[in-house]
């Protein structure tokens, strides 16, 4: 199985396919499940709070603002598709 299957480019934008794990002791990037990268964040998903706190850990993890995370796909799911408009680091989980 193609390991990178859980991202794409698209022009200077990355889209992810995210498998979502909240109440987790930390935010981390965890492993590779199917074709979804599962990622622990720490937010409840009550209230569209695990959103609201996966969007600004995303940003701070890719070096953007929030406004440059958006959720395609998945708001009230733990399989999720978002969008990050022009990264500006990447973290080692990802290649370009």
């Amino acid at each position: 199985m193609n390991e990178e299957a859980w991202y794409h480019w698209d022009g200077d934008d990355l889209v992810l396919k995210l498998k979502l794990q909240p109440k987790s002791s930390r935010d981390q990037f965890a492993d590779i499940q199917n074709d979804r990268l599962r990622v622990r964040i720490t937010a409840p998903p009550v209230d569209g709070k695990a959103n609201t706190h996966l969007i600004a850990w995303l940003a701070r993890q890719f070096g953007v603002a929030k406004s440059a995370v958006a959720i395609e796909n998945g708001h009230t799911s733990q399989l999720k598709r978002l969008r990050i408009s022009a990264p500006k680091r990447l973290p080692n989980i990802v290649k370009r």
